[in-house]
This record gives C-alpha cells, structure tokens and sequence, in this order.
C-alpha cells in the first residue's frame, strides 16, 4: 500500500522526536529519514542529520524506532545524498563510506531501503564517467544485498549550480542511463527513487518511466515543477521554478495510480 509522506530535510531545524510529531499532526503516514554527517553542507537540504549513523547500533535503531512508533509514523527510507563520483578520490570515499553507514543502519532500522545519488564528474561525458561508476558501484551494491537493503537513485541531474555545470554532479538522470546501469549491476537492490518532477522540467515523458521501470521503483519523491516557456523561448535553455501549488503539473491522479499499479 502507498502512503504518503516527506523527506526530513524540509525541517532541518528539528529534532527527530519533532519531525515525526509534525508528521502526525499533519496527516502524514511516514518520512524519509535524513543521514547526513553532522555539520553544514553549503547545497539547500544537504547537510541534515535526523539520525546519525555514525556508530549506529541496535539500540540506537530500538531508540528511533521506539520514536517513530510512539508517534504513529513509518520510516520509509534513510536518506544521503552526496556525490559519490567526485573527482577528489578522497573526498568520494567519505561519500562511499558513509553511504556504507547508511545501509548498516536501514538494515538495523528494518526500513530495507536507503535514498542516495550515483554522482558524476561533471566535467566528463557519460561515457568518460563510467569506468569510475563501474568501480564504485557494483561493490557498494553487493554491500547492500549483504545487509538486505535495496538502493534508491534519485534521478535529478544535479546541474544547478555553477560547479554543476555542464554535466551535473548525478549520471542517473535519463531512462537510457538507468537501462544501462541496471544492465551493468543486474541486481534486485538496485533501482530507482523516482521523482516526476526532474523529467519535467528536462521535458521528457514522466509516466512513461512509472510503467517500463515498475520493478525498480523502490521510493518515490513527488515535486510539482513547471517550465517557464517565457524564459525557455529567450535563452534556449531550462528555467527551472518551483511550485507547490500549480495543479496537474505533474497529474498526480494519473502517476499516483500507475505508481501503485505496480504492485
């Protein structure tokens, strides 16, 4: 059954306890659970640490369990979300090691699902980029299978910023790059965090991924988005924009029910 919640992040001033009261207060079933390490994080919801999993242990999971069971919310996932692919080796293997963290503790959590980004040198082509995802991922992965947590990649390209251009700092962004990583790593827990949102605004069809990768949508995030046409007509390139109150945009009706046909 689907249910409907939030990723922590947007409350990055509260404690656990808190977050999950606002979620039951506000009508929500469950929240994604954000695992950054302790300490600030120059990149808008980075840096956000509901719990830490840095020397997690089973009761420190009886303990956050114990809280979102007193307030009557699940924990869909545990969230992380750096860049693994980073051209700094170094810098990378924080990242990777962490993401390690994060797995041990879905798996202590019993959650079985953990939200992250593939990464990318942005300064390189897909092509230029694969021989370091092929070094990093597939044991990360057979990691994962070991504790029984399957992987979710967010599809956002992460191209923003100036030090995102061109590339972006996420490979995992187009149905063709999915296929290829997942025929790459041919593994049941490997798949996708999907989000609608990033195949709108790079104008591409965000129902068509819900049907031809129903297996591999272990989590899904669900944004509204829209193109400024305006802006697109004048510099032939995307304007992104959020808005949370646009309706059918995307059609929520429409990707809510091909979401849960899967099942």
């Amino acid at each position: 059954m689907m249910k409907l919640g939030f990723v922590s992040a947007i409350l990055p001033d509260l404690s656990l306890e808190e977050v999950l009261h606002f979620a039951a207060a506000n009508g929500f079933a469950t929240v994604e659970l954000m695992c950054w390490p302790k300490g600030k994080a120059e990149r808008r919801y980075a840096g956000v640490t509901h719990v830490d999993v840095t020397g997690f242990n089973k009761e420190a999971a009886a303990r956050v369990n114990a809280s979102a069971a007193a307030a009557g919310i699940s924990i869909s996932a545990l969230g992380y979300y750096p860049n693994p692919l980073t051209p700094d080796k170094a810098e990378a293997q924080v990242y990777i090691d962490h993401i390690k963290q994060v797995i041990v503790a879905a798996e202590l959590l019993g959650v079985g699902v953990m939200n992250t980004f593939v990464g990318r040198d942005s300064t390189k082509s897909v092509d230029e980029n694969w021989p370091r995802f092929m070094e990093v991922w597939p044991p990360l992965i057979r990691f994962a299978e070991e504790h029984g947590v399957k992987v979710g990649i967010e599809n956002c390209p992460m191209a923003f910023s100036k030090d995102e251009w061109p590339g972006g700092k996420n490979l995992a962004h187009t149905p063709a790059i999915w296929r290829r990583m997942f025929e790459e790593i041919p593994s049941t827990h490997f798949g996708l965090n999907y989000d609608p949102s990033h195949m709108i605004w790079q104008q591409m069809d965000y129902l068509k991924p819900l049907r031809d990768f129903k297996e591999k949508l272990f989590h899904i995030h669900a944004k509204d988005a829209r193109v400024d046409r305006e802006r697109l007509d004048e510099l032939a390139s995307w304007r992104r924009r959020w808005n949370f109150t646009r309706p059918n945009c995307p059609d929520w009706a429409t990707s809510i029910g091909a979401a849960s046909s899967r099942s």
